[in-house]
Order: structure tokens, then C-alpha cells, then sequence
């Protein structure tokens, strides 16, 4: 009794600010004026980075205010041994805040303002683990600069944001990003080795109290003209309209729904270079499957890189390009909510048919998405997701998965099972991994075993069925404060049985992360081992290495790799070599000049070069102002037969433009274009040519 009364007496209180009414809101103009004086303010910041624990190198100050219907928050930044930096493209001040309204403890927003008045929002998800920058919302800002300070303020409408009803106090953390010596200022502790910015231990935004009337309601039409150019295809121009909506049944519901909408593509998934068994994972990028996605994903554990989620619902899957064409969306509803202890999320979408002189080949299609997920103490947390689509009896495929978390401080652990029917076939999979601490040894687990008959080819991304893994990785990981910042440095061992296999593979390997306080870093992957595979055993040695960092004019990253593997493209053991460089120059504060260039170097099983193929992407991003942006890229594909490279010839090569104006909150105007053109055995031909004009007007009630 003693002894837990003595425990609760040391456990440091959570930080407090009072957030007071005002009758005058503040003007948004990045002016601190005199109605701030009468909020509370905070000035107690720590470094995160680079001197984990240190007083700030600089001062900042944090004042917060509201009236019925928004939040105010103002950051003073002095800045007495630097001129803050502002400039469109490149490394410059931030200040950030951070809300938990739900007080989920888990998932937060976050408002960040930059020294050029630029602005970004977005969410963070499993208690600081990822981030979602997809996540946008009505809301105000404006910033001024001075020699010797940042002035920012904020308004964020009590309706533009998912809160607690009736709870007085929500989850806050302030931060700020010094470009002089590369500084993380927090308000609360942020502690590397937890994983960086941990939702649970924010402090408490007291005497908050929204008293917003009304529902909060988006309608967004949107007007669309484009112009298609194919071979022995006559040219076609589009004219299209679509209609979207948002509507807040309560400040913890929310619908969404998109009738008609145009998802085509006008800057494609870049090229991939791909000889494995799996097909390449491609990135969402259409809006309504993008926003809000968290509530629609397994847990993840932390970003290691050793563990991965379930991943059966995979977004990309509706309306997936099939022939190359892709399929049209008809409609798509989605519905979330939370409440105190559990987050629950329902999508729905409709494909249309696709069809050609032959007939059918893809008929309508529906598909149904339902995610819970919940708390069952403060460091526990358990959920279920089912993902299934259908278009009639012997045409469909469903998932159901259960995933349980815990977690303290550092330490993680996630297990998730799921079961699956393709047209009456059943299978299941069993995942799980563990992260944490041991005094200052690092450990990573990962165990994997997926049933052969375990499918969700038509509504996720878990191709490798049979699959079997465990692998662990443990070592020390060091914090110092001379010239290198941390050091995590592990050996680690995987033993894998691969699909269609009967036999192991053992792989010994290492890992090496340096970080230095420059902002430099390198990362070291290697082992050696012995695989089974594809009907073949062969000895399996890798290694990569990387190095990478920065400056407030530049970016750059340099990297080597080389692994002895089943060439499925080719259908040998092979040595693969790669070689990777990529460098953003940030010229006069508002252009970026972007290269980036990979090399792929196959051999035969003599390891002779068979063939090198190179791709090349540069571009240009140039920032009219904090509202516009035109960017120019291309992409090119270079193939040289063997090392002969004087025969280099190019193999596709892909060109475009595209101008962007957010002229009202969530309001844009895009005009695109682009070309892409394939050897055709006598030089490059056109293979398609797409401009575009595009209008998204917000109506917001």
C-alpha cells in the first residue's frame, strides 16, 4: 500500500493549460494584439531533439483563447540568435499544435503553420506510431516575421473537428521546429526511444467549452473537362460532373458520400522495377478513400519496418484499372463515429461494368467495409475489420479479422488473426510483433503464418499465401551528445518457409542506424543465409547501404544494394545489383530542383550482366505563393542490353505539368497535363496523351 501510494506521489503530474473565453476573438493576421494578454500561456518547452531533455535553445510561448464557435491558439517564437526562416520550398520554422478532443489518448489532429505562411493538417494514429497528412479541414492561420521572433496564430472552428461532447478537457502538445540546429521543442516530454510524439502523454486543454450551434455540412461539386489521345483510337474530350458531400450528424458522426466521381489519374503511379513474386504496392491518392483511412486499417505497430498489418482491405482494389481501363465508380458512402472507448467506420462503394466487342469481362461490382476498434484499459485495445465484395452468387470474397494491442511506454505488442472465403474457399492468417525495451537493448519481433488457401486477391493486399516468418531483432540502442545523436546497431535472425516450399530458409542478418546531429544519417541491412524457394535451394547473401541528410538550401540521399535471389521475371538465381541518388536544390526560397535516378543491374547465373535498366525523374516545383504551385516532371526508362551502353536506348518515357490553386479552403482548380510514350521497336511512340481542367468548389455550411 505503501509503496503504491509512494508511486503515485512521484508520477509526474500532466501539464495544464486553461483555455479562457473571450468576447473580442482575435484578429487572424499573425499579429499578437492585446486581447491575447488576457489568455493563459505556457512557456515551459523541452528539446526532443537533438539534446533529448535539454532546455530550448530558443523560447517559445503559447497562449490559447475561445468564443462560442472556434479555438485560438498563438505561438510567440523568439528567436534571438537567428533570423527565423521562411521560404516556400526547403527547411523552415514550424509551429505546431496538437488536439485530442475525443481524448482517445491514441489519435490526435495536428494544425502546423510554417515560416512561410504555408499550412498543413492532418491526424496522428497509434499513439504517436504514423501520421495521416491526408486529413484536411476548414481553418484559419496567418504568421509575421520579425528579426528576433515568429509570431502565428491559429482559429480552428469547433465544427471542423471530431470532439467529445460535454468533456471539459482535451488531450495538447505544442511544438516547434528551430532551423538552427535542427531543434524539436515540445511542450510535453517527447522521448525517442517511445517512438517520438506520443498521444498519451499530452497535457490537459482545461475549460474548454464549444458552444457551436448548427450541423457542420460540406456539399462540394465538381466540374471536370478532359481530352484523351490514343493510338487507333479517335480522340475524345469529356465533360464531367461529379457531386460530394460531408455531413457531421454530431461532433462525433460523420458522412460522406461521392455519387459519380472521376478518380482518373493524370500524374500515373511511377514506373516500379519489379522481379519478385509480389505484385507492387501502389499508394491511394483519390480523395475519398484517402481521408479518414485510418478507421478503415488494421493496428500498426510502430516503423520498424519488421512488422506489417493485415492488410485486407486494400482501397486500390475498387475501381482498379483492368485491360487499362479502369472501372468506374458509380457511388461510395462512408460513416464513422466515435465515442469515449471505440472508434466504428462503415464504407461502401459501387463499380459499373466493363465491356468491349467480346462481351463482359468485369461486371458490376459492390463492396463493404466495417471497422470497430476500442479500448479495453488505457494500454489495451482490441478491434475487428470485415472487407468483402460481391457481384453475384460464385463471384465474391469476404475477410474477417480480430487485432489486440498493448502497450506502455515503449513496448508494443500486436496480434492479429483473419479468415477469409474466395467463392467457398476458406483460409486464414495469423500475424503478430512485438516491439520494446530492455534496459537499452531494442527488440523487434515479427511472427507470420498465412493458411495456403488464404485469399483476398479482390478486396486486399496479402498476396504471399503460405507464407510462414519469424524474425527477431535485438541490440543496443545508444543516445549521446557529441557529434552522433543515436545508434541502434542489431543482429538479427529470420526463419521463413516460402509459398509452395517444403523446406526453410535461415537468414542471418544485421542491422546499423546511425544518426548524427547534423541531421545526417546511415542505415546499414545486411546477411547471409540459406533460401528454399520456387523449387530451389541456394545460398542467399544481401547487403544495402544508405546514406542521407540535409540543409535549410538542400536534400540529398545516396544508397547501394545487392542481393543473390529468385529472378521470378527471368526465372533463375541470380546476384541483382541497385544503385539509388536522389538531390532537391531549393532555389531562392520558392523553386525546387528535384532529381532522382535508380539503376537495376540484373546477371545471369554465371553473374554476367545480363541488362541494366535506369530510371530517371526529374522536376521542377515552383510556388507561385502559399495558395499556387505549377510543377513540371518527367519520367524516363532507359534499357541497356548487357554493359554495352552505347546501345542504351529508352524504353518509356513520361512527361507532364500540372498547375494547382487552392483559392478557398478545400476549393481547388487544377489544369494538367501529360504524355506518355513506349518503344514500339522503332523509337518511342505516342502511347497516350491526357490534358485536363479540373474545378472543386466547397460550399460549407
Amino acid at each position: 500500500m505503501f509503496l503504491i501510494l509512494a508511486l503515485l506521489l512521484a508520477a509526474e503530474p500532466a501539464k495544464t493549460i486553461n483555455v479562457k473565453r473571450t468576447a473580442t476573438p482575435p484578429r487572424i493576421d499573425g499579429v499578437i494584439e492585446e486581447v491575447w494578454l488576457q489568455a493563459d500561456s505556457v512557456d515551459d518547452f523541452k528539446q526532443a531533439y537533438p539534446d533529448e531533455g535539454s532546455a530550448p535553445g530558443e523560447r517559445t510561448v503559447v497562449r490559447v483563447l475561445q468564443d462560442d464557435g472556434n479555438l485560438y491558439v498563438a505561438f510567440r517564437c523568439y528567436a534571438a540568435k537567428h533570423r527565423p526562416v521562411a521560404q516556400l520550398y526547403g527547411m523552415e520554422e514550424e509551429a505546431t499544435l496538437y488536439l485530442d478532443p475525443t481524448d482517445s489518448k491514441g489519435t490526435a489532429y495536428f494544425f502546423k503553420v510554417y515560416g512561410s505562411g504555408l499550412w498543413r493538417s492532418g491526424k496522428i494514429l497509434d499513439d504517436g506510431r504514423s501520421e495521416d497528412w491526408s486529413w484536411d479541414a476548414v481553418w484559419y492561420c496567418a504568421n509575421h516575421i520579425q528579426d528576433n521572433m515568429m509570431e502565428v496564430e491559429m482559429k480552428i472552428p469547433f465544427k471542423s473537428i471530431r470532439y467529445k461532447q460535454g468533456a471539459s478537457e482535451w488531450g495538447v502538445n505544442f511544438h516547434r521546429f528551430i532551423t538552427n540546429g535542427m531543434e524539436n521543442d515540445y511542450w510535453t516530454d517527447v522521448k525517442e526511444r517511445e517512438g517520438g510524439n506520443r498521444v498519451s502523454n499530452y497535457g490537459r486543454l482545461t475549460g474548454v467549452n464549444p458552444r457551436a450551434q448548427g450541423y457542420y455540412f460540406e456539399l462540394y461539386p465538381e466540374g471536370y473537362v478532359r481530352f484523351d489521345q490514343r493510338p487507333s483510337v479517335a480522340n475524345k474530350v469529356k465533360p464531367f460532373a461529379s457531386l460530394n458531400f460531408k455531413w457531421d450528424l454530431t461532433p462525433q458522426a460523420t458522412v460522406n458520400a461521392t455519387v459519380l466521381p472521376d478518380f482518373a489519374q493524370i500524374e500515373s503511379d511511377p514506373y516500379s522495377f519489379n522481379i519478385s513474386r509480389y505484385p507492387t504496392y501502389l499508394s491511394e491518392q483519390r480523395p475519398f478513400f484517402v481521408e479518414g483511412s485510418e478507421n478503415f486499417r488494421l493496428s500498426n505497430l510502430g516503423n520498424q519496418g519488421i512488422f506489417a498489418p493485415l492488410s485486407i482491405f486494400y482501397s486500390r482494389q475498387i475501381g482498379k484499372a483492368i485491360r487499362n481501363e479502369p472501372v468506374p465508380i458509380l457511388s461510395g458512402l462512408k460513416f464513422t463515429t466515435h465515442s469515449e472507448n471505440w472508434n466504428f467506420g462503415a464504407l461502401g462503394a459501387y463499380t459499373d461494368r466493363l465491356a468491349d466487342s467480346t462481351g463482359i469481362y468485369e461486371p458490376r461490382r459492390g463492396f463493404a467495409v466495417v471497422r470497430g476498434k476500442g479500448k479495453l484499459v488505457d494500454a489495451s485495445d482490441v478491434g475487428f475489420l470485415f472487407s468483402g465484395t460481391t457481384a453475384g452468387a460464385g463471384n465474391y470474397n469476404y475477410a474477417l479479422a480480430g487485432d489486440w494491442g498493448y502497450g506502455s511506454g515503449a513496448d508494443r505488442a500486436e496480434v492479429q488473426t483473419a479468415f477469409s472465403d474466395k467463392d467457398g474457399r476458406l483460409g486464414w492468417a495469423i500475424n503478430s510483433g512485438y516491439q520494446g525495451f530492455t534496459g537499452k537493448f531494442l527488440s523487434l519481433v515479427a511472427f507470420q503464418v498465412i493458411s495456403d488457401s488464404f485469399s483476398v486477391e479482390d478486396i486486399g493486399y496479402v498476396p504471399w499465401a503460405g507464407l510462414k516468418r519469424f524474425q527477431v531483432l535485438s541490440g543496443p540502442y545508444l543516445t549521446g551528445h557529441g557529434a552522433m545523436h543515436s545508434l541502434y546497431a542489431a543482429p538479427s535472425i529470420a526463419v521463413t518457409q516460402e509459398p509452395g516450399s517444403n523446406e526453410l530458409s535461415y537468414v542471418l542478418g544485421c542491422f546499423a542506424n546511425p544518426q548524427f546531429r547534423n541531421g545526417w544519417q546511415v542505415n546499414f541491412d545486411g546477411g547471409l543465409g540459406r533460401t528454399a524457394e520456387a523449387d530451389t535451394a541456394y545460398f542467399a547473401p544481401f547487403a544495402n547501404l544508405s546514406t542521407g541528410g540535409g540543409s535549410v538550401r538542400y536534400n540529398t540521399e545516396l544508397g547501394v544494394g545487392y542481393r543473390h535471389s529468385f529472378n521470378y521475371a527471368r526465372g533463375f538465381v541470380a546476384d541483382n545489383y541497385s544503385d539509388w541518388a536522389s538531390f532537391t536544390y531549393y532555389l531562392a526560397g520558392r523553386v525546387a530542383l528535384m532529381l532522382g535516378a535508380n539503376n537495376y543491374w540484373e546477371c545471369d547465373p554465371q553473374s554476367s550482366v545480363l541488362g541494366v535498366t535506369t530510371v530517371a525523374r526529374p522536376k521542377i516545383d515552383y510556388r507561385i505563393n502559399q495558395k499556387m504551385s505549377f510543377n513540371v516532371y518527367d519520367e524516363v526508362v532507359l534499357s541497356t542490353p548487357g554493359t554495352d551502353f552505347d546501345k542504351t536506348g529508352p524504353a518509356t518515357n513520361r512527361v507532364g505539368c500540372l498547375f494547382s490553386w487552392n483559392f478557398l479552403p478545400k476549393s481547388w482548380l487544377y489544369v494538367a497535363f501529360n504524355d506518355y510514350r513506349a518503344d514500339s521497336g522503332e523509337g518511342l511512340k505516342l502511347a497516350g496523351r491526357v490534358g485536363a481542367v479540373k474545378l472543386r468548389y466547397l460550399f460549407y455550411f
